[in-house]
């Protein structure tokens, strides 16, 4: 049976996972097993709309036949701890078909249901100030377990989910295959807009250039974090090997092969990356792009001690990059009262 599921990960049954397929492989597959053309688009009912875990559970289609194929896998998680915050952000953990855990997190708003998904078990990043980082890295996801985690959500909230970021545990451009994959059955199969997929990357030389090449109309989002080479390389390691002018310059030419700006994320810490001189840098850096700047005040973690920026050093960053005619947003943090910052919900339970 052909691999339809993009997987890189090790899988406990050896027939690949269906989640994650589109309707033409999903055909094909059928196809393959001798029966008619019509119950792939019966098949990718069940699995997108309905959400089913099991084959057996399609009831149109021939009991017989159902159960010589109970053992293809669909692909989705089993819910492993799920934890409510004041705001109604839910953070969920999921167990894979080999045991591993991963985060995602459901966050409502009145007018839209985002989800930010995972793309790796752990992260080889190692930046200084997230708790995902230090926990390690185990493997990369596979498409269907991205795909999953959409699904996890929406059944969770009983709605439609109307965008994914990309910005849970992993970095995504070192799993760009299965990533890629995955947006496009979120875009095509799930029916959410390419452009309320987004993509967080910390940055891989190469890797946004690659991407690019892809076309994809969703919004990039680059981890910036810092003003300056020395500063960036402090907080994440990779810098040592990937200069602030490199990863700007790569970001141009992502701006120039898509046509889309890109967002620059930026996470403000008390006393270390906050005053006006860093905004000042910064807007210099990024004078003359196509972009915009996401400000995020961090969420502590336990093992570094870093501080969250009070009110008054968050607004004195925002007007100083106002005033530089850098466009300019605050992210307001949700679920702080329930392990807010990514990694920490599976930190604290694996402890």
């Amino acid at each position: 049976m052909t691999n339809i599921s993009g997987s890189v990960s090790p899988l406990v049954n050896s027939i690949p996972p269906l989640l994650g397929a589109s309707l033409v492989e999903l055909t094909s597959w059928i196809q393959e097993q001798g029966q008619p053309a019509y119950r792939g688009r019966q098949l990718h009912g069940w699995i997108y709309e309905k959400g089913v875990r099991s084959l057996s559970e399609i009831s149109v289609f021939p009991k017989q036949w159902r159960n010589t194929v109970a053992d293809v896998p669909i692909g989705r998680s089993r819910l492993h701890y799920r934890l409510e915050a004041k705001d109604g952000t839910v953070k969920y953990l999921l167990q894979l078909s080999d045991g591993q855990i991963i985060e995602t997190v459901g966050i409502p708003t009145p007018k839209r249901l985002t989800v930010c998904v995972s793309s790796q078990v752990g992260c080889p990043m190692a930046c200084d100030f997230c708790a995902t980082g230090k926990g390690g890295f185990t493997r990369n996801l596979a498409r269907h377990e991205i795909v999953d985690q959409v699904l996890t959500v929406r059944e969770d909230f009983q709605e439609r989910v109307s965008n994914v970021v990309f910005m849970g545990m992993g970095e995504p451009l070192l799993n760009t295959e299965a990533v890629v994959g995955a947006v496009k059955s979120l875009n095509q199969d799930l029916g959410i807009g390419a452009r309320s997929l987004t993509i967080s990357t910390v940055g891989i030389p190469g890797r946004i250039r690659q991407l690019a090449q892809h076309q994809l109309q969703v919004t990039l989002a680059v981890s910036l974090h810092a003003s300056n080479q020395q500063l960036r390389e402090q907080l994440i390691p990779s810098a040592k090997h990937y200069p602030l002018k490199a990863l700007l310059d790569e970001c141009r030419d992502y701006v120039n092969l898509t046509s889309r700006r890109v967002t620059f994320e930026y996470i403000l810490l008390g006393g270390l990356n906050d005053c006006r001189e860093h905004a000042v840098e910064l807007a210099k850096n990024l004078r003359g792009f196509q972009s915009h700047v996401n400000l995020i005040p961090y969420n502590p973690i336990s093992e570094v001690d870093y501080q969250r920026p009070n009110y008054r050093r968050i607004q004195g960053f925002v007007e100083a990059l106002k005033q530089q005619h850098i466009a300019v947003s605050v992210r307001h943090s949700r679920g702080l009262d329930k392990d807010a910052a990514c990694g920490q919900l599976r930190a604290s339970r694996s402890s």
